[in-house]
């Protein structure tokens, strides 16, 4: 099963499970952690459902490059990184 697994960072804000789903696309896996805690959606998505400007996601340790559809696939053993951007300076 794939793993959804969200940074420390957010964890100030929300409670932030790591959730094993058997989910096919990215946002399919987010939809499934969303379904535990449905205040995280309003961390990761804007309203229009895209992904937060500040918000970096990894699939099997590569950056995902769609932040609209987020339709990546995830395999079986799929791991989902889903972090805070830091900026600043």
């Amino acid at each position: 099963m794939a793993r959804i697994v969200f940074t420390p960072q957010l964890r100030r804000f929300v409670e932030t499970p790591e959730v094993q789903t058997s989910c096919q696309t990215v946002r399919e896996g987010l939809e499934a952690a969303f379904a535990v805690n449905p205040r995280l959606r309003g961390y990761v998505l804007d309203d229009q459902g895209h992904l937060r400007a500040n918000v970096v996601i990894f699939v099997d340790g590569r950056r995902l490059r769609e932040f609209r559809l987020l339709n990546e696939p995830l395999g079986p053993d799929s791991v989902v990184h889903v972090l805070q951007a830091l900026s600043g300076g």
